[in-house]
């Protein structure tokens, strides 16, 4: 169900724009968009920093393309998304010292420092990589394009994500608790 949360508000912005055009479906993923965060907070009870950064930049850029009728704005955004959060990363592990891939998630999964290292560099790489890819489709493709980019990009994250976990896998093997035994 979760996967469907995430996916929907990108599926409805692709119909909507096959069947009008930019601007509604601007309007639908602006829309979808707050109810996807709704979902998410009635499921969890609270948003991550990364879902309100989300939600406040698809309004921000949403009513700029809508209110200025430029479909620049809309197809920036996810450029601008990446951008910040491999910015964010970079000067979080090289100017502050901190892993706030770990603080974000470190209650969650217990991983050695060197892993947790490695899969902040690899999420910085990822997040320059996708703000670059956006940002050259924008600049060098027509709106079609993009959009059909934005759908079938999702092969990137999804790629990633695999990949990440099947980084990870061993190590969480590795932290098990020394009460639980060997494995055999």
């Amino acid at each position: 169900m979760k996967i469907l949360i995430d996916f929907f508000p990108i599926l409805l912005f692709f119909g909507a724009y096959k069947v009008y055009d930019i601007y509604v479906g601007t309007a639908v993923l602006m829309g979808a968009t707050a109810v996807q965060m709704a979902l998410i907070y009635a499921i969890d009870r609270k948003l991550q920093t990364m879902h309100r950064i989300t939600l406040a930049l698809v309004l921000v850029f949403g009513t700029l393309t809508l209110a200025l009728h430029d479909e620049r704005f809309i197809k920036w955004k996810p450029t601008v998304l990446y951008a910040a959060m491999s910015i964010g990363l970079a000067v979080a592990v090289w100017g502050m010292r901190k892993n706030f891939l770990k603080a974000l998630l470190g209650s969650q999964l217990e991983l050695p420092e060197p892993v947790w290292h490695r899969l902040n560099i690899a999420w910085i790489a990822y997040c320059a990589f996708m703000a670059a890819s956006n940002a050259y489709v924008v600049m060098y493709f027509s709106t079609e394009f993009w959009v059909n980019f934005k759908l079938w990009g999702y092969v990137f994250p999804l790629t990633f994500l695999i990949g990440q976990g099947f980084y990870i896998a061993p190590h969480l093997r590795e932290s098990d608790s020394p009460e639980s035994g060997p494995t055999p």
